[in-house]
Formats: C-alpha cells, structure tokens, sequence
C-alpha cells in the first residue's frame, strides 16, 4: 500500500492518476490530514494500517509560492521542514520506505554546470532554505527514503509556466519572458513515472540506494527560449491560432521579493545509471504535453 500526501497538487495528481490506471493500491490525502501535526499524521496511519500495511509514503505536498514564502515563513518552515520531519519520523515507524519531492532551489543558482546530489547546497530564499532543512530533517529521521529534486515543472493538474504562456499567448499582441535564467522544463508525468519506476524496481528486490537523487527532462535553455518553443508547437499543432511575438528581457525588467536561480540545471547521471532509465528531452515532452491537451480540448468540443 503506498500512501500518497499532496495528492491534490500538479504532481500528486498526476502521480495519483498513474497509479489508479495501473491498478497499483493506494491511498491519497491533502489538507484533510494535518502533516505538521504529528498525531494527526499518527492516528491516520494508525488507521490505514489496520487495512493494509503502509510499505511506502510519498510526498508531493510543499508550501511553493516562492515570493509569498518570505512575508509567510513560519508557515512556510512549517510545511516543507517541520511536515517532512514529521512524514520521515512517521515512516520510520510504519517501517515504510519514504520518497520526498524537493527542488533545485536548495541551491544559490550561480553555478555554470549541472549540479550534481553532492554539491553545496546555498538555498537564497525562505523557500528554498525551507526545503533545504526539510532535507535535513529527513536524512535524520528515517534513513529509508529517497529524496528527488527537480525543477521547472509543469502539467495539466495545476498553476505552471506552460499553462499561463498559452492564456498569455491568446490574450496577448506580444509577451517579454526573461532570458536569463537557464534550466529543464519538466513534465509531470515523466516525472510521475520515474518515481513508479523506482517503486517498482525496489519491491522487486533491485538494490536502489537510498539518499538524494536529481530529475529533470534533458537539456537545459532559458524561460525565454521554452516560451517560444511552447508557441512554435502550440501554432503547429492548432493549440493556438492567433500570432503573439515573444521578446527577451532580464530578471531586473520583474522585480521580485526573491531572486530566482539564474541557473537551475540538475546532473541525473546517478538516477539514470540507478533505474536504468532513459530521460526525454524537454522539447520532446513539451510536444507530448501540447498533444494530449488539444486532443482533451478537442474531445470536449464534440
């Protein structure tokens, strides 16, 4: 039985989704069950456990909203440090393997080559210093777990930069998007199967270190760059059918509370050569993405 936290969220529903239509047994909660509330955490466990043995816990829940996290940190500490503190004592005690979902944002961004699950970590803001020690908190708690960083995500279940370019695109004559800040999109659900895989190859008994792995699509280009190329696929595929010319521009051109990580490009070699796995390039999945949202639009208007 895996235990699925955040199942509500962009990636939790669309991990949830995977595992119905693979009939793989699980159980999904958000806000109804209190992950900064130990005993809340504990009394639900305690429930389910009575069912069916809990042999996995996966969390997908965090507090993201980057810019609001600095004037609502203690919130903010309470849900991505405190809460996965709590997940990790929890499953320590079921005796459940633990899978966390961090971010590039544990790291400053002014490296200029992949980082890898070893590098320094040096969070710049409440968030990313939150899910930093969240981190920490885990590797104290249960030494089962796998903790997966990515970055730049996007899908159909929620808010992300795909979904507000094509409501931008068809609103707008013309749109200025930052061209420097580098990174990998990446598509929710292969991020969604790589975690199955990873269930998978470990129940199976294949010898997967626990620790601290990256995930993102391959290559790496600008916020710039992605929105252009979310235009070009969406024209090609009638997505989109009016013209919207893109510009560059700087990060200074959107002050923020927060600065963003010029660079958030992660190295998976280790998960790669540990699941054996091919990764999609971003441009690869952006088209899968685009299609399987005009052939939903498409249903819809019959």
């Amino acid at each position: 039985m895996i235990w699925l936290i955040g199942n509500k969220g962009m990636l939790g529903t669309e991990l949830a989704l995977l595992l119905e239509s693979r009939g793989i047994k699980h159980i999904g909660t958000d806000r109804e069950v209190d992950i900064t509330d130990k005993e809340a955490l504990s009394s639900f466990a305690e429930k389910i456990n009575k069912i069916e043995k809990i042999d996995w816990i996966i969390n997908c829940a965090a507090y993201t909203a980057v810019d609001k996290a600095e004037d609502d940190s203690e919130n903010c500490r309470l849900l991505n440090t405190e809460a996965a503190g709590n997940i990790a004592r929890q499953a320590n005690k079921t005796g459940a393997r633990l899978i966390h979902i961090s971010t590039d944002y544990v790291f400053n961004g002014l490296g200029v080559k992949p980082y890898s699950e070893d590098d320094q970590t040096d969070p710049i803001g409440v968030y990313g210093l939150t899910k930093r020690n969240g981190e920490l908190k885990i590797k104290e708690e249960n030494p089962q777990s796998y903790i997966i960083r990515s970055a730049w995500l996007y899908g159909k279940y929620g808010n992300n930069f795909v979904n507000t370019m094509l409501r931008f695109m068809h609103e707008k004559e013309s749109l200025s998007v930052v061209n420097d800040q580098r990174g990998s999109p990446t598509w929710t659900k292969d991020f969604a199967e790589t975690l199955i895989t990873l269930l998978h190859q470990t129940d199976k008994g294949d010898a997967i270190p626990y620790g601290i792995y990256n995930y993102t699509n391959e290559g790496e280009i600008s916020w710039f760059d992605f929105a252009r190329e979310i235009y070009v696929q969406s024209r090609e595929l009638g997505l989109l059918e009016k013209d919207c010319e893109i510009l560059p521009c700087s990060s200074a051109e959107f002050p923020a509370k927060v600065k963003r990580p010029a660079y958030s490009v992660l190295d998976k070699t280790k998960i790669k050569a540990a699941l054996g796995i091919k990764i999609p390039a971003w441009d690869e999945s952006l088209k899968e993405f685009l299609k399987s949202l005009y052939e939903m639009i498409s249903v819809e208007s019959v």
